[in-house]
Order: structure tokens, then C-alpha cells, then sequence
């Protein structure tokens, strides 16, 4: 039965995108490298083996990584889902449109990253998380030919078949149709990915995979949970379990099996994606992106499940724009093209992405529309890092989700990372902290007060910056 609802879910898929892709397919031919977009949620920079994890199991994200270019100073654009991804579907920054009191909801008037690749001739699907706007401005109305999962909401409320309640709004769409009893979510929306890969394989395509794992709420399929508390079991753990920060708790140690068994699962679908590439001999022809949308979840508590992972030795997390609720994780890999296992001390942040695939793409870029993201080709095909410009965050935490910022225990604030230096102005307290990551990446040593020129000049940059975005400059007088 389950065969029978896939044969005709890859019927529908047909016909919804060779007829406007393959018209529309006037710069790219057969030659033209495929991506696949592979995004994470709330999956932190230290969630990986490579950064160091000693809980978490991810042999195929060790496996991607050994086979490209991984980033050890990757961000995202914002310490929240929406503003994050908002910037990675526009290349600009959330804080630049009214709308990013929000966090950045898509409008129908700009060019999304899935409409430069649909306009260059790809076919584009899109499964999983949105959370970029309701009806209307779903991922169908933003350049993807398909849409399996995507809407309004943020988090499914279960992660097991029906994925939940009925009439529940956290429900997610399409997929009651097409599975069954049993069926767990990050497993079903990467099946639908393979399902489209094996329908596309003599086309470009640009594939976005948007987990909603490993948002909340917390629920592992059995064996990946108990796998993971065998070896939680066995960890020596070192140091104190938390710690105070501002008004929140920071938990420091990684051992909650239910997150642990979702991180699996995660590094099982990639996994997955890469076999089915290799079995096509479509992995050279294909270029993949493997991120997060922001930092690991390490100060809300959640109910019956407690709080999700640590960020160590990243300070915080979601939510935050300290480095635990910004930094992330960020691996490319297109075999014969990028370089293989190479670490890149390149800056990165979210609204890169877009200039960048274009740029490995063949096609235009469109610097009208991605105004904010520079391109980090170089980084990946000749190995130069190069020194970016000044990246910003801006997190109004009054406005739109104040209630999640005020779960988390984070205040507002603005903050710059120029060269080596980073700055935040928090604003309930008017305070600015000053920090060099390159010798203290926890920053736990604040230098503002030591360094008054510098502070001083990278407040004048961060004041300018809001100007241009729009912002009423909030600053301290330093």
C-alpha cells in the first residue's frame, strides 16, 4: 500500500515540475551541478563529532566533512529560525525589511534563492520547515515547483505519524496523506527527498531539505535513544551541569538521549541523501550544503524533556548573540571541485549562501536582491580565506516572539563581529561587552572597558549599520 501512495506521489511530482522547469531551462544544461541544500534545525555548531562532540553520533556528517570544507566560523544571520532563514532565501538581513520585528517573514516582492535557480532552469523542491509566512507565502509561491511539509508553523507538535492531533495547526501538511502509522518524521521527509532525486536525475535541480529535527519537541525513535544513553552512560562528564548566565540557566553537558537520538537521525537522512547520489553517479555532478539555522537550544527548559543540549565551549545558545546562539555548524562538498577535508577559518554568515551557489552555479548573481551576502566561492574553490566584511545581528526580542526570547532568558540587543572582535549592545541594561574570539571563543572575558577605542569604533560601525537598516540606533554612550 505504502509502494502504491509512493508511485503515485512520484506521478504528481512529474507532472508539477517538468513542464515549468524544462520550459524555463534556457542557461543551465544536463552539465550544470545540482545542489542539495541540507538544513538543520537548532542544531548547534558543537552537536557534531568534528567540533567535538563525545555524545553525539555523526559518522556520515564526519564522512561529508572529510570529503569538502567545513567552516569553523560559520553563522547564522540570526540567533532565531526565522530571521536565519529568511536571510538564506534572500541574502539579506532580516533587520533590513519592517518585517524583521517579526524575524524576517518572506514577501511576495522578493527574489528568493529557489527563484534565481528555478529562473536558471532547475527543478526546485522544497520538504520540511518554512516558518517564513502563512498561506500564500509558502514555499510553492517562492519559487519551488513542490512543497512536501512546509508551512506557517515552526515545530510539529509530535515527531511520530499522524506528527499530531486532529485540527492541531502544528500538524503537518501533505504528509497525512502519504504515510502510515509508525512513520517518524525526519525518516519520511527524507524518503519524499530521495523520492524526488530518483525523479530528477537527468535534470538540474536545487533541492532544499529543511528538517524540522532537531526543534522541539524532543522525541527520538527508540533505538537511536537508547544508543544514545548507553553512551551517555559511559561519559565521565567534568565540571559543573550548569551554570548561571544573566537571568537564564546554561546547561554545560550533553546528555539528553532524546536529543542525541535525533542528531542520529539526522546524520542517518544525510547519510542517505549521500548513498542515493553516489548510486546515481550524481555526486560529483552535485554540490551539497550542510548547516543550521542557529545555535543548540541550551537554556529553555522543556516540558518532560528538560533542556535540549550544550553548545560548550561556545557560550549560550538559541536565542542569544553570544556564539552558542549563533555559530553553527557549515560543511560543503562537491567532489573534484571543492577541495576535500579542509578547514576554512573563512567568516561566513547566512545571507552568504545565496551569492555563493549562484556564483558555483553558472548563473547570474543578482546583487540588487542579495545586498548583504558576499560570496565565499574562493574560500571553497582556491582555499583563500579572505577577510569579510563587518557581519551583524540584530534581535529585538520585545517584538514578535518576546515570549520564547523571555523563555530563553536572553534580553535584546545588536551586535558586530569585525575581524577578530566581536560587540554586543545589550539594550535592557545598556551595557556594551567586548570580546576577542580568537583567543577566548567562550567569551568569558569581557575587554570593552580595557579597550575604550576599539569599543568605541566598532559602536560607531554597529550605530551606521542599523541607520541603513532602518533602526532606531538603541546605544550605550560609551
Amino acid at each position: 500500500m505504502k509502494q502504491l501512495k509512493y508511485l503515485i506521489y512520484l506521478t504528481i511530482v512529474s507532472m508539477l515540475y517538468f513542464p515549468v522547469s524544462h520550459a524555463k531551462n534556457t542557461i543551465n544544461n544536463s552539465s550544470s551541478p545540482n545542489v542539495v541544500f541540507f538544513l538543520v534545525d537548532d542544531l548547534g555548531w558543537a552537536d557534531i563529532e568534528d567540533n567535538g562532540s563525545k555524545i553525539y553520533d555523526t559518522p556520515n556528517i564526519n564522512k561529508l566533512a572529510n570529503q569538502g570544507v567545513s567552516f569553523n566560523q560559520a553563522y547564522a544571520a540570526h540567533p532565531l529560525c526565522i530571521g536565519s532563514r529568511y536571510a538564506i532565501m534572500t541574502g539579506n538581513y532580516p533587520a533590513r525589511i519592517k518585517q524583521s520585528k517579526q524575524f524576517g517573514t518572506m514577501q511576495p516582492k522578493e527574489t528568493s534563492l529557489a527563484e534565481a535557480f528555478k529562473n536558471g532552469g532547475y527543478n526546485t523542491f522544497f520538504a520540511g520547515k518554512w516558518h517564513l509566512g502563512k498561506s500564500g507565502a509558502y514555499p510553492q509561491d517562492q519559487g519551488f515547483d513542490i512543497n512536501i511539509g512546509g508551512h506557517d508553523m515552526g515545530a510539529p507538535q509530535h515527531y511520530f505519524y499522524p506528527y499530531g492531533e486532529k485540527d492541531n495547526p502544528r500538524k503537518v501538511p501533505d504528509l497525512d496523506q502519504i504515510d502510515n502509522s509508525g512513520d517518524y518524521l525526519t525518516d519520511s521527509l527524507t524518503e519524499k527527498a530521495l523520492s524526488f532525486i530518483d525523479a530528477n536525475k537527468k535534470s538540474p535541480f536545487f533541492l532544499y531539505l529543511s528538517h524540522y529535527a532537531v526543534h522541539v519537541p524532543l522525541e527520538s525513535k527508540e533505538v537511536h535513544k537508547n544508543e544514545a544513553q548507553k553512551r551517555i552512560d559511559k561519559h565521565k562528564y567534568s565540571g559543573q551541569a550548569y551554570r548561571k548566565l544573566k537571568e537564564a540557566t546554561e546547561k554545560l553537558h550533553q546528555d539528553n538521549a532524546a536529543y542525541a537520538g535525533m542528531v542520529k537521525s539526522i546524520d542517518v537522512s544525510l547519510g542517505a541523501i549521500m548513498e542515493k547520489l553516489e548510486k546515481l553517479n550524481l555526486d560529483k555532478n552535485t554540490i551539497i550544503v550542510f548547516t543550521s539555522d542557529n545555535g543548540g537550544e541550551s537554556t529553555k527548559v522543556y516540558k518532560n524533556s528538560g533542556k535540549a543540549t550544550s553548545n560548550q565551549p561556545l557560550k549560550a545558545g538559541k536565542c542569544w548573540l553570544y556564539e552558542g546562539g549563533i555559530r553553527v555548524p557549515l560543511i560543503v562538498r562537491w567532489p573534484g571541485k571543492v577541495p576535500a577535508n579542509i578547514i576554512s577559518k573563512q567568516s561566513v554568515t547566512g545571507v552568504d549562501h545565496f551569492p555563493t551557489l549562484l556564483e558555483l552555479a553558472g548563473l547570474p548573481l543578482m546583487p540588487n536582491h542579495h545586498e548583504d551576502g558576499r560570496s565565499y566561492m574562493r574560500a571553497l574553490i582556491q582555499k583563500k580565506d579572505t577577510q569579510r566584511d563587518s557581519m551583524y545581528w540584530h534581535f529585538p526580542a520585545e517584538h514578535g516572539t518576546g515570549r520564547l526570547a523571555k523563555a530563553c532568558g536572553t534580553p535584546s540587543g545588536t551586535a558586530i563581529r569585525d575581524g577578530n572582535f566581536k560587540l554586543i549592545n545589550w539594550y535592557n541594561n545598556d551595557r556594551l561587552e567586548l570580546y576577542n574570539l580568537s583567543t577566548d571563543i567562550g567569551e568569558s572575558r569581557d575587554i570593552a572597558q580595557e579597550n575604550p577605542m576599539k569599543t568605541k569604533a566598532l559602536l560607531n560601525k554597529l550605530v551606521q549599520w542599523q541607520g541603513s537598516m532602518g533602526i532606531t540606533p538603541k546605544h550605550n554612550s560609551f
